[in-house]
């Protein structure tokens, strides 16, 4: 997750290394420093051990025991304790990043959901912009459940969005302006072919 200000990131859930900040599919997300130590001590836990757990192992897959993939999780929470934990775990912890972020910024214009579970699962985003209100968030359940572009309300004072990511192509596109290459547009090769 990140904060914007003018285009420009201020602040991002991120840290060292991915393994910090929001709770992901196998990343544990923000942990207290001291679980090395106990780990190390109380289960003889050697720090490759420990980094295979945090990366590979924890988030949304060690809360569920089941599965990374959220689709699958929604799927399972109404007969499945942990599934419904790790669902609202991860609600729970955005939820707070929002806030964190909309207190860096000195408030809220505009909302952002992106990649996978923020593209795909209406459902989630629902969840996340429950009791944000005082942020001037008003989601529209239509517009929510159709994954429209827009889908806060006409009347909500922070713009709610959807927008789908091509993280591919932004990665492309920083290596290139580092190397002081150009990207050929896709729709530009295709009209000299004549499409």
């Amino acid at each position: 997750m990140a904060a914007v200000r003018d285009g420009k990131s201020i602040d991002t859930s991120m840290s060292f290394t991915p393994t910090a900040g929001l709770v992901m599919s196998t990343r544990s997300g923000d942990l207290d420093p001291s679980l090395f130590p106990y780990f190390a001590r109380t289960e003889q836990m050697p720090a490759r051990q420990f980094s295979v757990m945090v990366n590979h192992h924890s988030g949304l897959l060690g809360v569920s025991v089941t599965s990374s993939d959220m689709r699958d999780l929604l799927a399972r929470e109404a007969h499945d304790i942990r599934a419904a934990e790790a669902v609202a775990l991860f609600c729970y912890q955005t939820k707070k990043w929002i806030g964190s972020f909309a207190a860096a910024l000195g408030g809220l214009d505009t909302l952002v959901f992106a990649g996978g579970i923020g593209e795909n699962a209406p459902v989630v985003r629902a969840r996340i912009c429950e009791e944000l209100n005082f942020l001037g968030i008003e989601l529209n359940e239509s517009r929510n459940a159709a994954t429209a572009g827009v889908i806060s309300t006409d009347a909500s004072r922070a713009t709610v969005r959807v927008i789908r990511t091509d993280e591919e192509l932004m990665i492309a596109r920083s290596v290139c302006r580092v190397l002081g290459l150009t990207i050929e547009k896709e729709h530009d090769h295709e009209n000299k072919r004549g499409v």
